[in-house]
């Protein structure tokens, strides 16, 4: 049985909890998690990982069981996320590692690259995005509408996004077997995001979420440039982050390993760990190990895998 350790740590005043497993003289693997969830979202993948990587998995500021200090004590942004995320590593004496990224864990983890490139030794992107064609139109528009023109006209439409219906479908939407995703995942994200004072720290960060969109540029010259290992492994169901999004990660990095999995929506752990545990360990495997993960079956452009 792999022992996963649930941490606290105060970083910058702010106290920030973090699960962690495997050993520590491992290859070190950071789980930066999306909205509306936490870590949590890691907990059945940390243990299968645990015993051969060292694995890191925090609650962003506001989310999970971090601290959520109201919007008028801390200046809610990717960029605020990323420096408090930053400092805990910095903190836990963590100077290489892999990024899991999915979601809001995606900007996260893209400002760390950009900021310390030689510290990250490979990418994995599970719906995390870093290409304008990773957007679902219908899904974004209301978002960029409020983070164009916050107020009582834009900000209806995207508060619908912190309802238990919205969260219960991001979890189920595009997912084949949806009898295999636990209903606790979203009752649990809502009841979280419903605490007094949330609602204000999500809007803080739907308006700034548009402010990524011009880091792309520089996320794709970072590929280009630093030729980074990268496993793309996204639902192929996904409405918000669609299968484009995962396509696009060649233009910049030919090599890149890329699988979009039949049956999968956005939240594809839970409906598809031991296929997406599977790549993940071979392609860490390989990039600890310096040897190249194996070509694709067909151009990672198109590729469509159903399992490990």
């Amino acid at each position: 049985m792999v022992e996963i350790h649930h941490r606290y740590a105060t970083v910058r005043g702010h106290r920030v909890f973090y699960r962690e497993a495997g050993p520590r003289e491992a290859p070190t693997l950071v789980l930066l998690h999306g909205f509306p969830t936490s870590s949590r979202m890691f907990r059945h993948l940390i243990p299968v990982l645990a015993d051969r990587f060292h694995v890191l998995a925090p609650d962003h500021l506001g989310f999970g069981s971090s601290d959520a200090p109201p919007v008028d004590e801390f200046a809610y942004s990717f960029d605020s996320l990323a420096d408090l995320t930053e400092a805990l590593l910095a903190q836990l004496g963590v100077d290489r590692y892999a990024i899991y990224v999915q979601d809001y864990g995606a900007p996260v983890g893209w400002r760390l690259a950009l900021r310390a490139p030689d510290a990250v030794t490979a990418v994995i992107t599970q719906s995390g995005n870093a290409y304008e064609d990773g957007f679902v139109p219908d899904f974004w528009a209301p978002l960029w509408a409020y983070a164009e023109d916050p107020g009582p006209e834009t900000e209806p439409a995207v508060r619908t996004a912190l309802s238990l219906d919205a969260i219960r479908w991001q979890y189920l939407h595009g997912v084949d077997r949806p009898e295999l995703v636990d209903p606790d995942t979203w009752t649990a994200d809502h009841r979280e995001i419903s605490r007094p004072g949330n609602d204000l720290v999500q809007l803080a960060l739907f308006r700034d979420y548009a402010r990524n969109r011009p880091l792309y540029p520089e996320v794709h010259a970072y590929f280009r440039e630093r030729r980074v290992p990268l496993l793309a492994v996204w639902g192929e169901g996904d409405e918000i982050f669609g299968p484009d999004g995962a396509r696009a990660f060649a233009r910049d990095l030919p090599d890149a390993e890329i699988h979009l999995v039949p049956g999968g929506g956005h939240f594809l752990l839970e409906s598809h760990l031991d296929t997406v545990a599977g790549y993940i360990r071979g392609f860490l495997t390989a990039t600890s190990s310096g040897t190249v993960a194996p070509p694709a079956a067909t151009p990672p452009a198109a590729t469509s895998s159903a399992a490990a």
